[in-house]
């Protein structure tokens, strides 16, 4: 069989840039708003991810936060938890779940135990929805092919999640590069 691989091999190879990959941040928009109801909050997951990645592209399966080590959308949730403060559903929830915990009064001991509660549950949902909002994103971004994700953890990597497993987010080189180019 003849292979015509060794026919380029005078040819050198240079790494893709963006000029030659055809990525720039305008294409990066574009792809997101074709592939998500929320390009917004998409790029800005995004740019965290390749804020905190490594020299690979790759972030988690756990990422250092404060002094423990936390799942890398764990980590994304509590960063970008602050943009719903002002939210009417999450005033919403908060009050919802005080007046659930303030109707079973009679089973905390102390106004202070009734406190810690509320502050425990309303982290505990903010957490839940945050998550899923995270992985909605990182959908949109996987659809638009511009980060790639796989689940290591317990035995071995694996390309479904469960069983033990973390996310890992992988940004492709062009996409990086349009990312950190600056553009005029």
């Amino acid at each position: 069989m003849f292979h015509q691989a060794d026919l380029f091999d005078h040819v050198e190879r240079t790494p893709p840039t963006i000029a030659s990959a055809g990525v720039a941040l305008p294409d990066l928009v574009e792809r997101v708003s074709r592939v998500s109801k929320r390009p917004r909050y998409v790029l800005l997951i995004l740019n965290l991810i390749a804020k905190a990645a490594g020299e690979n592209g790759s972030l988690g399966p756990y990422v250092r936060s404060q002094a423990d080590l936390v799942p890398v959308r764990d980590w994304l949730c509590q960063a970008l938890a602050p943009l719903a403060n002002r939210d009417c559903r999450r005033t919403a929830m908060i009050a919802a779940i005080r007046s659930e915990l303030i109707a079973q009064a009679d089973a905390f001991e102390g106004a202070s135990d009734l406190a810690q509660r509320q502050d425990e549950e309303i982290e505990a949902r903010i957490l839940r929805s945050g998550r899923t909002n995270v992985s909605r994103a990182v959908s949109d971004l996987v659809r638009a092919g511009l980060l790639r994700r796989h689940y290591q953890g317990y035995r071995v990597d694996h390309p479904n999640r469960g069983a033990q497993r973390e996310a890992v987010y992988t940004i492709p080189l062009d996409v990086r590069l349009a990312l950190a180019s600056r553009y005029r």
